[in-house]
């Protein structure tokens, strides 16, 4: 079996199951946001339900429209901090408290490798790169494992793509997973487990990885995985709150399809309105203009991602046609960042520096485009309308190419800076 299968195996008490085959299972941790948790506990009360499963299992997260933008947010928000306490749920942050959801659950050892993880936002895949079966579900969906502990699934294929040869400079698992979804489009991995290997994924770091598992779904993805090894040992040993354990895959295993990419041969990738999968070099994008870099977001708003940024932007001013908003993925994240020095540096090119947020990803609040307005962004959706106005469009880019971008004031790479 696939390290997929195992796992989904182990949580519905089989010794095997196979692709396309039906389950229910147990799962581990469960999640929402101020967003989508509102629906789910509307249906929980619908269902008649009085109690949740486990008030240790269940972490609500306001993010997305958090701080409060507004009064219809502050009400959604409420809902949230409502629920946790009449349930006294544990896994309750607030503003001050939370991050980015698909960040903060990784570093605060809540999701573990192993897990099956649920939650109501697509980008749940995420935590894969830790070596769990992490899938977003719809809200009603949420409100039923709330209540019971389960979920069904249909077992998905998996997809086996190796990545060899060595990186080129100033490419990471951004560039990676980019060039990946040029490749195969948008729906190259409908409901498939996308499982990522070879020498190059042993070697990338777990901020790397969560990138890439965390886009999973840019290509239809039903989750991303990344077999656990000593690099997610050394993340999880100093962060786990409870038991977890490493699943792999068979050598014999059959996968639907395998993919193989020389990774000496990709360069700093972005993708152009209004796909995913409008992939091109960097390197040919150096007429468009821009109005706004994002640096952030549950894709690459880690330390790894911050550093990278403030190593391009360092001693340099943001292009003044342009305004530059840096979002650290959690309060951890952003202390540190303060205490490297950091902030100051990207204070001192003359950018925005954002408490944790999902805001500008899904053109929700601070960053929200104009009709005619360019970003590029280190998020992960770039559709019309994304970011704001249906007239605007979105790049997305790994850091570095945002943090370039920011003081060329057009799209270009940190080669052009002479770095």
């Amino acid at each position: 079996m696939t390290i997929t299968e195992k796992i989904l195996a182990s949580h519905c008490n089989k010794k095997e199951v196979h692709p396309g085959e039906l389950i229910n299972a147990k799962v581990d941790v469960i999640l929402a946001n101020d967003i989508t948790a509102p629906i789910a506990i509307k249906e929980f009360e619908k269902i008649g339900a009085k109690d949740v499963f486990d008030k240790d299992r269940i972490a609500l997260i306001p993010d997305h429209f958090a701080p409060q933008k507004d009064i219809k947010a502050a009400e959604q928000c409420k809902m949230l901090r409502d629920f946790s306490h009449k349930h006294g749920l544990s896994l309750y942050f607030e503003v001050g408290r939370m991050g980015i959801e698909h960040a903060l659950l990784p570093e605060q050892g809540i999701v573990l490798p192993g897990d099956v993880v649920i939650g109501a936002d697509s980008h749940t895949c995420t935590y894969g790169a830790l070596g769990a079966f992490a899938t977003g579900v719809g809200s009603t969906d949420v409100a039923a494992a709330m209540a019971t502990g389960e979920c069904w699934f249909k077992v998905p294929e998996s997809i086996k793509f190796i990545y060899y040869g060595s990186l080129n400079k100033w490419v990471s698992g951004k560039d990676l997973i980019l060039h990946t979804i040029g490749d195969i489009g948008v729906d190259g991995a409908l409901y498939m487990a996308m499982e990522f290997t070879g020498e190059v994924i042993d070697k990338l770091s777990m901020d790397s990885r969560l990138t890439m598992c965390n886009m999973a779904i840019e290509a239809g993805g039903k989750s991303g995985i990344i077999v656990p090894d000593k690099i997610t040992e050394e993340y999880v040993k100093v962060r786990a709150k409870r038991q977890y354990h490493f699943y792999n895959s068979d050598n014999d295993t059959n996968y639907a399809r395998i993919i193989e990419y020389d990774c000496s041969k990709i360069q700093p990738t972005v993708a152009c309105p209004s796909l995913p999968s409008n992939t091109k070099p960097v390197n040919e994008l150096s007429h468009i203009t821009i109005d706004q870099v994002v640096i952030g977001s549950c894709t690459n708003g880690r330390m790894e991602d911050l550093r990278v940024a403030a190593s391009v932007v360092k001693g340099r001013k943001v292009n003044p046609n342009v305004r530059m908003i840096v979002f650290p993925a959690t309060q951890l994240i952003y202390k540190q960042a303060l205490q490297e020095g950091l902030i100051e540096i990207f204070i001192d090119a003359e950018a925005v520096v954002s408490t944790p947020t999902c805001g500008p990803c899904l053109g929700g609040h601070m960053g929200i485009l104009a009709r005619g307005e360019r970003a590029i962004a280190t998020t992960n959706r770039n559709f019309v309308g994304r970011m704001g106005h249906p007239e605007s469009e979105v790049y997305l880019s790994n850091p570095a190419v945002a943090a370039a971008s920011a003081i060329l004031g057009r799209i270009g790479s940190p080669e052009e800076l002479g770095l």
